[in-house]
């Protein structure tokens, strides 16, 4: 997904139980900050994260939609959107997500397919496709650099972004 080695600060929106962020935190000796609204996430995160022993994961509870992440503008080499753009704003999150990456960052968005036969995840009348998820990133300023056929799980689909290296923060 472009997190690969020293990618910088990471920046996890949703993170859920960790699961990504812990992984971020195993590939990079950097900061992972794991934000979520909920506060059991948070807990679990945390909890996972000390079992994992990866002190570089920071997990914070907010509401980045309505508060943004709290980090300065420029401050991350990645961030992760993944599993969470069936939300009421996708742009305005991903505007944020663009807001806190230095030029030259990656985004990385993951997604559950808009097919029937996922298991699970959203409801498919939420589900975006990768067509919409790249347009909404490129209208928050990204570029699109690929996409990813994830051997690890049919049920999803996978978008690499970059910030621009000419843009302003």
């Amino acid at each position: 997904m472009g997190c690969t080695g020293p990618c910088g600060t990471v920046v996890d929106f949703g993170c859920g139980y960790g699961t990504f962020s812990i992984a971020a935190a195993q590939m990079t000796a950097d900061t992972v900050h794991a934000i979520d609204i909920d506060p059991a996430m948070i807990a679990a995160t945390q909890q996972n994260a000390e079992v994992a022993q990866t002190p570089n994961v920071i997990a914070t509870l907010r509401d980045f939609v309505a508060e943004g992440c709290g980090l300065p503008d420029a401050n991350a080499g990645y961030t992760m959107v993944f599993n969470i753009l069936h939300l009421e704003d996708p742009v305005g999150l991903l505007r944020e997500a663009y807001r806190v990456l230095q030029p030259g960052g990656r985004l990385g968005i993951l997604h559950w397919k808009p097919d029937p036969d996922t298991p699970r995840g959203p409801p498919l009348a939420i589900r975006p496709t990768p067509a919409q998820c790249r347009a909404w990133a490129e209208a928050a300023g990204f570029q699109h650099e690929r996409d990813l056929e994830l051997c690890c799980c049919s049920w999803h689909y996978g978008l690499v972004l970059t910030k621009p290296l000419e843009s302003a923060a």
